[in-house]
């Protein structure tokens, strides 16, 4: 018959004499494979070249996505045209609102005050495309921003219990047990040192201070206002620029000359620190004269062994441990030596506070108690800058 002489490719199942499935196999699973490989190569290319999609900048840092963008009416709705009985505080770069959207979420809405340069207008794009990928539990999440005209604003998660600022100092003030208190060291360490090693690129706040530590329900402290903060250029070892601090706060090398460097950071941090265990601040003119200086009457407390007479209400603070107490007061008196060389990281400062090991302090400690009060405290050496929230 006809149909006898006909034979199927070499290439498919066939019953051809001398034909073997042994090299059929092969065939199919490698396309099968490359098929599989042109697949995830076409993939990844769409995923890399997505339109918007931003190359790395000049500094090295990829940009992953850019802000959410709201619409100036939503936010003015949310705020009830920004009225002032949603005020939650004004600071140097403008007032913060408090705002619900249609959604029902609440957010603090910032409207910033700044240059309508050219040159302002693309800083401000630029800061806020790449803080806009910064994400730490210990750092107030930036949702969004908006852009009406000259207008800048931008829009982050709602922080219910404010600032430690109000919780220390404010009207409403509560005594935080210890643990709170602890909890609240460590979680702004841990932000601060995500922002200066683990963040693709060096962040460094610049006005670390208790009215921008905000805290959630929980009292997990949130560092806020990095977001305008400049990055540290990556062949420099300092930044000569406007001071941007605030006075009581301001490390003394950053106030006397601008030099900036990460050390700035560890020096407010060390100061808030001092502030969360006394329950004072850092300038005081309602104390008495030896006391209204907050970082003048610790270091004498330290001259004269009495350092545990800084802790507010020990006898009425939950959990109070005297070991930690002091362990924690000693590392803050380390971040706020006149030096900064002789400061530690804030990653160090992270696992001197988790690390149960006995710390040599008085190694490390370099001070120089006569020049502290005229560093810390000469009102033109800083610019007086108020919080985000506070």
């Amino acid at each position: 018959m006809a149909f006898s002489r006909l034979r199927y490719s070499p290439f498919c199942f066939s019953g051809k004499k001398g034909s073997s499935p042994k090299l059929i196999i092969p065939c199919v699973v490698g396309g099968v494979f490359l098929l599989g490989l042109l697949t995830c190569f076409i993939v990844f290319w769409k995923q890399i070249m997505r339109p918007g999609q931003r190359k790395a900048d000049i500094d090295g840092a990829t940009e992953l996505r850019g802000p959410e963008d709201f619409e100036f009416k939503i936010l003015k709705k949310a705020t009830h045209n920004f009225d002032q009985a949603n005020k939650l505080g004004e600071g140097g770069f403008g007032e913060v609102f408090k705002g619900t959207l249609e959604n029902g979420k609440v957010v603090a809405v910032k409207k910033l005050t700044l240059g309508h340069s050219a040159r302002a207008i693309s800083e401000f794009e630029s800061e806020v495309r790449l803080i806009s990928n910064v994400h730490h539990r210990n750092l107030v999440r930036l949702l969004g921003c908006c852009r009406q005209g000259h207008e800048r604003l931008l829009i982050y998660e709602y922080m219910p219990n404010i600032s430690l600022n109000r919780i220390l100092f404010g009207k409403k003030k509560r005594l935080l047990s210890w643990k709170e208190r602890f909890n609240i060291i460590l979680g702004t360490a841990r932000g601060l040192a995500y922002l200066h090693e683990e963040f693709h690129v060096c962040i460094i706040h610049r006005d670390i201070k208790s009215s921008n530590i905000l805290l959630d329900n929980s009292f997990q402290a949130k560092i806020a206002d990095f977001g305008l903060a400049r990055l540290l250029p990556n062949d420099k070892t300092h930044v000569s620029t406007r001071v941007a601090g605030t006075v009581g706060y301001t490390a003394p090398e950053y106030a006397r000359y601008g030099q900036l460097t990460k050390k700035a950071d560890t020096y407010s941090f060390g100061v808030v620190v001092l502030e969360i265990v006394s329950g004072r601040k850092s300038i005081d003119m309602k104390q008495p004269p030896d006391m209204e200086y907050l970082l003048q009457w610790v270091w004498r407390l330290y001259e004269e062994n009495k350092v545990l007479e800084l802790v507010e209400s020990e006898k009425e603070m939950e959990g109070y441990n005297e070991e930690e107490v002091l362990r924690v007061i000693n590392l803050a008196l380390l971040c706020i030596q006149e030096s900064f060389r002789h400061r530690p990281s804030m990653p160090e400062v992270v696992t001197m506070l988790l690390s149960k090991d006995e710390i040599d302090f008085q190694k490390h400690l370099h001070t120089s108690f006569a020049d502290m009060p005229s560093v810390q405290f000469t009102e033109s050496s800083a610019t007086i800058t108020e919080s985000l929230n506070g």
